[in-house]
């Protein structure tokens, strides 16, 4: 059974915390979505197991 869960993050950039929907229905995934707060891109590295989130890394794009 897949579905969708919310995380929350922190901005690398302005250190709000942001609340993401995560697909569980894929294992790994890598995207990259808008800061809601200061518009800047967060690439974002998450890992699923058993449809549950395990791992969210959220890094400034020239981080990666």
């Amino acid at each position: 059974m897949s579905g969708t869960e919310e995380v929350e993050i922190s901005c690398p950039y302005c250190g709000e915390t942001l609340s993401i929907v995560v697909d569980c229905s894929v294992e790994s995934q890598r995207y990259i979505e808008d800061c809601q707060v200061c518009c800047r891109p967060i690439t974002l590295s998450v890992t699923i197991d058993e449809d549950r989130v395990t791992s969210v890394e959220a890094a400034a794009e020239d981080e990666v």
